[in-house]
């Protein structure tokens, strides 16, 4: 029983494994890595749903797995270690003072502002969460987010006196 399962999933495997690969391509935009993981996924997903579904429609059942493996894929944020063909070149090695005082002079501003448009900013800018999740974290709605973002950033230039250019 468990040899012909085997033999029956193996079979489905290579025989549509190419065009599922293309299909995962498609789902996370061309990046072939990940449509590898996303693939790998599936097919463990259906190894185990092999009884129940290997006679009847193997291939459905893949690209459902599929796609919405590749929607949660692209809500997340990072995913991990992402293999390249180069490797970058390294960072130089330099006195960092610059970073830290203008870290330490933005983080003065912010103690500066008011509790709520201090939030605001942090969790908007720092943390880089959407308006509706800092709504539900402050407790407010989302209009007043936005205003007490808008207002926290606006003094936050004030107090600061000009345009924070990025170090490093």
């Amino acid at each position: 029983m468990e040899q012909s399962r085997a033999e029956g999933f193996d079979g489905f495997v290579a025989a549509r494994w190419s065009a599922l690969f293309h299909l995962a391509c498609l789902l996370v935009g061309g990046d072939r890595h990940r449509a590898e993981d996303l693939l790998q996924e599936a097919m463990v997903k259906l190894w185990f749903a092999w009884p129940k579904i290997g006679e009847e429609a193997p291939e459905p059942y893949v690209r459902r797995v599929l796609a919405r493996a590749a929607a949660r894929s692209a809500r997340r944020r990072w995913w991990g270690e992402r293999p390249v063909e180069q490797l970058p070149d390294r960072a130089e090695t330099g006195d960092v003072s610059a970073v830290v005082a203008e870290r330490s002079r933005l983080e003065a501003a912010l103690a500066q502002l008011p509790p709520a448009q201090r939030a605001a900013v942090v969790l908007r800018y720092y943390q880089d969460l959407p308006d509706k999740q800092v709504a539900e974290v402050l407790g407010c709605p989302v209009g007043t987010v936005r205003s007490h973002a808008s207002r926290g950033v606006a003094r936050l230039r004030r107090i600061l006196g000009d345009v924070i250019e990025p170090v490093g």
